[in-house]
């Protein structure tokens, strides 16, 4: 059976929109796979850092939620991740922030991602690939932080073909 699940993209440091084509290349390995926008955000943690390239995909997969986390990882190891410091630069990030209706509270993965709710450089993309969105029965499309948010979008939904 295919699950949908949703998966953040983020890149700041080298070339960051080849690092996530490349990325959503190796995605459509695991499954179907559908993309929102680009977009350019300011860093969440320190501010001495480049901005961020943002997206979000969206992959129908076989997967469990062990074994897809298993999977970004190692696509965010092949892309030369490196983690300087909390909320730091990164090459690439990968967040696993929903997988199907599932709730998962363990010591590896949370889902919904934690913090889904405040980051606009998650909602507005989970929001291009399904404007009906809700998570933990909130809908996004009412969330204040999309009439507020600090996104540039760089390019459309066709980025990564």
């Amino acid at each position: 059976m295919m699950t949908k699940a949703y998966i953040g993209l983020g890149s700041n440091l080298g070339d960051s929109e080849q690092i996530l084509r490349e990325a959503v290349a190796k995605l459509r390995t695991l499954g179907a796979v559908a993309v929102s926008k680009l977009y350019r955000s300011p860093p969440m943690g320190p501010q001495d850092q480049p901005n961020y390239y943002n997206a979000v995909a969206e992959l129908s997969t076989h997967l469990e939620p062990l074994a897809l986390l298993d999977e970004l990882q190692r696509i965010e190891n092949e892309a030369g991740r490196v983690r300087l410091r909390r909320w730091g630069e990164r090459t690439l990030d990968l967040d696993l922030l929903l997988y199907a209706e599932k709730n998962i509270i363990n010591e590896r993965l949370t889902v919904p991602h934690i913090g889904i709710l405040e980051r606009d450089f998650v909602v507005i993309p989970l929001l291009d690939l399904d404007p009906t969105l809700q998570v933990k029965g909130q809908s996004l499309q009412s969330l204040d932080l999309v009439q507020h948010s600090t996104l540039s979008a760089l390019a459309d939904q066709t980025w990564a073909d």
